[in-house]
């Protein structure tokens, strides 16, 4: 009797423990199923309208997924972010003019800023600019004109030029690069202008040198101001001629027929 007792006891007992497995066992796949079901709602690729959805780019401002262009910023807004323009916020000078460094809500940028008469050519070259992505390429997030200022704002790197790196600020011999991180930078480099280049039609930089290549705090390079050169080009009516030598050593023999073609 005390056997089928314990008989009974024993499969009474792993009866309520299989039955426990069964039911893990379901809760865990009603559990994946929801799961899986949430995570195919918030990441379509084509969210319907209104749905708030934003990616953050590193470095700063967010956009909506498949977002094709570049955000308005207005002036009140970079006027607070670089504390009206002040000058212990000002990081340097290029191409387009005085360079800032901006802190926005949801991240710190880089403003480049020139006075200049509002053009929709502007507009138009930055939404194209700022629709090129890649890992070795600085991004151009966005753009503001007014009050006759055209400026843009792009992500902001915060270790600096390759040429820093090498030369210092001073443009004077420092702590040399090893050599890993110089053939790295090169590589990336190379990548980022053979994006460019694979563009159709194909974007030339025209500018590229040690300055105009970013490195971030893990020593990933950035090529800087990529198609600048060409929305100069195409916003000032000084155009092209004026803006390049012809005879440059560094410019693509192919590029420099195509103007006498």
């Amino acid at each position: 009797m005390s056997g089928t007792l314990a008989a009974a006891l024993g499969g009474a007992a792993g009866a309520v423990a299989l039955v426990g497995m069964v039911v893990i066992f379901v809760w865990y796949c009603l559990w994946r199923s929801r799961s899986v079901s949430r995570t195919s709602e918030t990441n379509s690729s084509e969210p319907s309208q209104g749905q708030g959805i934003e990616l953050p780019f590193r470095g700063g401002v967010s956009y909506l997924p498949g977002f094709q262009g570049a955000r308005h910023f207005t002036l009140e807004e970079l006027s607070v972010a670089t504390k009206n323009f002040g000058n212990i916020n000002l990081i340097g000078y290029g191409m387009f003019g005085e360079v800032y460094k901006g802190l926005l809500h949801d991240g710190m940028v880089a403003i480049k800023a020139r006075p200049s008469a509002p053009s929709q050519e502007f507009i138009e070259e930055v939404h194209f600019l700022s629709s090129i992505r890649h890992r070795n390429l600085v991004s151009l997030l966005g753009y503001c004109q007014e009050n006759n200022m055209q400026m843009l704002i792009y992500e902001y790197i915060p270790n600096g030029s390759v040429s820093t790196h090498l030369y210092g600020s001073g443009q004077v011999a420092s702590a040399r690069l090893e050599f890993k991180h110089r053939l790295s930078i090169a590589h990336g480099a190379a990548k980022g202008l053979g994006i460019l280049h694979s563009l159709n039609p194909p974007l030339v930089h025209m500018n590229f040198k040690t300055a105009n290549v970013l490195v971030d705090e893990d020593f990933i390079p950035k090529v800087a101001d990529a198609g600048l050169q060409s929305l100069l080009d195409r916003i000032d009516e000084a155009g092209p001629s004026s803006r390049m030598t012809m005879d440059d050593p560094f410019l693509d023999p192919e590029y420099s027929s195509s103007w006498n073609s």
